[in-house]
């Protein structure tokens, strides 16, 4: 794949080089589409000269797969003419999530005033639902029938309207006043008697989306079923659109994409990343940091209450990374899991209290596995460097093993709870990030081992 792509760049190169556009038309509109978009991603500065030379058909199908920032950058420098083919030529939902989608609001308002009146109205109605609602991602192309049409007429129906449909795989089955009643697949009507009527074909399974449900709804329901498309409906049941496959897919590497940012410790990107100006990727990062780095900064104050403690024992203060590290490690597993698990939607907010009591377990089993192990190494390098930890290794050892026992604890349920509480306020999971985890887990984690320290060598400093 790779080795084709630095082939097609060559080429592409030597026609522009040579500024043969004729060729260049000719050389693109025989690519596969994604093969264009590898080519605009590898010269960037020529993508207005890729999109203004292919034919318009091609372009369109080109331009729907950019990215929106790239999309932008494209449209600024196309001729009016290339513009109007484009922004007409694109699917409903396609030119909603463009239009949707650009910064430059002058651009939006002229693009818009390209379209027909009808096509105007659909693009504001789409407009108008929340932007990660499933009503901005659907299309009004879809194939509708009243219940009583018969398998002859459906067929008819559909060769006289499929053309203009984003799918004709399934057909939406209406009742009198309009509301959606079932659907049927295609292969339905093709295996069955013409005379047939579709109210006897209909088997009641009617799967749909609404159309104020959010993306993250959409993806869990078409991931649970098998089926190229599904239908939005209002609250009364009417038929609005209908979302297809192609779009849930885009939209489920968009959340991921999000999720990893936020898991990451920054904001969401809302661009691709080389494409973002350094500014804003600064901007981005300095949020996070600097809400870390003062949650961070509790640590300085915690030993400083302990200071004495750690006068008096310096050998503790050689296992405070030690601690730190097992508290942060085991709060941001807990977390992850917990967040993957609502993503897909294994784990609701039902069911924090059955998530509560599982890490409760699993996190003092580790903590035993892990403060066992501590205790194990204390011993052996006792043995070998008598004089390290002196006569009191034994105690030097408990407190290790058992700190550890309660901040890996600890750090299991501050990992898994949090992202109870974010989604019960309303917040994205995602931002109880491994970072965020972590410095909450350091700072408490420092206090469970100083008074550990401090009950178990208590008599020794007074």
């Amino acid at each position: 794949m790779k080795e084709r792509i630095e082939r097609l760049a060559e080429e592409t190169q030597l026609l522009i080089d040579a500024g043969d556009i004729s060729m260049l038309r000719v050389f693109l509109d025989d690519l596969n589409i994604s093969d264009v978009e590898d080519l605009i991603d590898e010269f960037p500065d020529y993508a207005p000269l890729f999109i203004s030379t292919l034919s318009l058909n091609r372009a369109v199908n080109v331009f729907r797969i950019l990215d929106a920032p790239t999309q932008e950058r494209i449209v600024k420098k196309l001729s009016a003419d290339k513009i109007f083919g484009i922004v007409n030529g694109l699917p409903p939902d396609d030119r909603t999530a463009f239009l949707g989608e650009l910064r430059d609001q002058e651009l939006q308002h002229r693009l818009i005033s390209l379209l027909s009146p009808e096509d105007r109205k659909e693009v504001f109605t789409l407009l108008s639902y929340p932007e990660d609602s499933i009503g901005r991602m659907m299309t009004p192309d879809f194939l509708a029938l009243p219940k009583d049409y018969t398998v002859e007429e459906a067929l008819l129906y559909i060769r006289r309207n499929g053309k203009n449909s984003e799918t004709i795989d399934v057909i939406y089955i209406l009742d009198e006043k309009g509301i959606l009643i079932d659907d049927l697949r295609i292969r339905e009507l093709l295996i069955n008697d013409p005379k047939k009527k579709i109210s006897e074909l209909m088997d009641g399974r009617l799967i749909y989306l609404k159309v104020q449900d959010p993306v993250e709804e959409g993806i869990k329901i078409f991931k649970m079923n098998n089926r190229v498309a599904l239908p939005v409906i209002d609250t009364n049941g009417l038929l609005l659109g209908i979302v297809t496959i192609d779009d849930i897919l885009w939209a489920a590497d968009e959340e991921y994409s999000e999720d990893m940012q936020r898991m990451g410790g920054t904001s969401a990107l809302d661009e691709p990343y080389l494409d973002l100006p350094v500014y804003k990727l600064i901007w981005k990062r300095a949020g996070w940091l600097i809400v870390l780095f003062i949650g961070e900064l509790l640590t300085a104050s915690v030993m400083q209450h302990y200071e004495e403690q750690l006068a008096q024992m310096i050998v503790l203060a050689l296992f405070l990374p030690l601690m730190i590290s097992s508290g942060g490690n085991s709060g941001s597993q807990a977390s992850t899991l917990v967040i993957q698990a609502m993503a897909t939607g294994e784990v609701r907010l039902r069911h924090w209290w059955q998530v509560f009591r599982r890490e409760i377990i699993s996190g003092f089993s580790l903590g035993v596995i892990l403060g066992g192990i501590g205790f194990f190494r204390i011993y052996i390098w006792h043995l070998i460097f008598p004089n390290l930890y002196g006569e009191h290794w034994i105690m030097v050892g408990s407190t290790v093993s058992l700190a550890l026992i309660g901040i890996v604890l600890w750090g299991s349920l501050i990992g898994s709870m949090l992202p109870f509480i974010l989604k019960r306020l309303g917040a994205d999971p995602a931002t109880s990030s491994a970072p965020f985890v972590a410095t909450i887990v350091d700072v408490t984690g420092l206090i469970i081992y100083l008074t550990v320290a401090s009950w178990i060598f208590g008599p020794l400093m007074n």
